[in-house]
């Protein structure tokens, strides 16, 4: 399908970022100004990028994250690179969402209508927040996939509603499509390329 996305992989650990602010116990995230120093610190390491982004938000040692902090993290961080006036190209996947973070982070994505990725301990992706039935299909079809050349969209995808879904998702920075490549990749993908897996 041509040559793979260059994609500049940064590993984000928020418990690491807690140690550095020594804002909190290293595993609470509780108040909206730990939130919001943690949110500056990922801000800051992805704007160093030259090209697209992909950052792992690695939560798997933060054991409590409360409503504000949730904001602060996740949607917060995910409405600025939305914009168009963002800083830097960047796409997040949020790994180690553990029960207890769940519902802090789903009730704020969906407060706020936006949409994540999140990587659970068995290294499956599933998406987190407001979507539609047609985006969850396309998602769920890429993420098998892998990735879907251009010449196979219409045949993946038959139905237009499906494929403006697919879009939709590429906007929405849950799926990452290059610029003039006509192929779409599911973020799962562009970890596993970057890491080696």
């Amino acid at each position: 399908m041509g040559t793979e996305p260059r994609v500049e992989p940064i590993s984000i650990d928020v418990s690491h970022v807690l140690r550095k602010s020594a804002e909190s116990l290293y595993s609470h995230l509780v108040t909206r100004p730990t939130g919001r120093t943690v949110r500056l610190a990922i801000e800051e390491q992805v704007a160093v990028s030259s090209r697209t982004a992909l950052s792992l938000i690695d939560l798997s040692d933060v054991t409590v994250m409360d409503f504000s902090c949730a904001d602060e993290i996740v949607a917060k961080l995910l409405m600025r690179f939305l914009e168009e006036d963002r800083p830097v190209d960047v796409l997040f996947i949020f790994r180690g969402v553990l029960h207890s973070l769940h519902g802090p982070i789903q009730a704020v994505l969906e407060r706020q209508e936006l949409l994540a990725v999140a990587q659970g301990s068995d290294g499956c992706c599933s998406l987190m927040g407001t979507r539609t039935e047609e985006e969850e299909y396309a998602w769920t079809v890429l993420e098998g996939r892998g990735r879907i050349g251009a010449a196979e969209v219409s045949e993946v995808f038959p139905g237009s509603h499906h494929r403006e879904a697919l879009e939709g998702l590429v906007l929405r920075r849950v799926v990452f499509a290059p610029p003039g490549d006509g192929v779409y990749h599911a973020l799962s993908t562009l970890l596993g390329d970057t890491e080696g897996c």
